[in-house]
């Protein structure tokens, strides 16, 4: 796995010493590298949405060529087709943010609801460190539509504390703030994060 999912293998860390049931949903859970391959090769039972059926497709590819069925299905996290404490985690990595502030709130209250009582739950949020906030049309606080692969797409920032309020009626374990300078093409590039773990009571 690349080193762009290294908090995700801190959140398995967690899920393993926390002994939950290992049943595990990745909402957004298309692409190249799913990482609910890692999931899957210490013993959970995986499961995915994705919005993209090639995405879906690509992740799913990826599972049987290493003999893993990671069971990646078209859905939309703001509207889970699965019953309430479902999952023994849940987790959604640099894909929440790509909606209205509005419908985070919601898929949030999805994610939440799958989750098993003492489940464990990661998301992480774009933040306004991020060299990108500010770009394109502005929707309103923090949120702009802009172009990713030449396609319009939105991106929600946040404030540092501004996410804490979702997470009110959970137990925090972790809270990160990570800020990623790297090059791309030879120009500078500058990613702002803010991570949770969190355990639902």
């Amino acid at each position: 796995m690349p080193l762009k999912q290294t908090p995700l293998y801190r959140f398995l860390k967690v899920c393993n010493e926390g002994r939950v049931e290992k049943s595990v949903l990745d909402c957004g859970a298309g692409g190249d590298t799913p990482f609910l391959s890692e999931f899957f090769a210490q013993g959970y039972l995986t499961t995915g949405v994705e919005l993209d059926a090639k995405r879906m497709a690509i992740a799913n590819e990826y599972g049987q060529a290493r003999g893993q069925s990671l069971k990646v299905q078209l859905g939309d996290m703001r509207r889970l087709g699965f019953a309430d404490s479902s999952f023994g985690c849940v987790y959604s990595y640099n894909t929440i943010f790509h909606m209205p502030k509005a419908d985070v709130e919601v898929a949030l209250g999805e994610l939440k609801r799958v989750l098993k009582p003492g489940g464990y739950l990661f998301v992480n949020f774009l933040t306004v460190d991020d060299h990108r906030c500010g770009e394109g049309p502005c929707l309103g606080l923090n949120q702009y539509e802009q172009l990713d692969d030449g396609l319009p797409v939105i991106h929600s920032y946040y404030e540092h504390s501004e996410a804490d309020p979702y997470f009110a009626d959970m137990t925090q374990h972790v809270k990160e703030t990570r800020i990623i300078e790297w090059r791309y093409e030879g120009r500078p590039i500058r990613q702002g994060f803010v991570d949770y773990i969190v355990q639902k009571r």
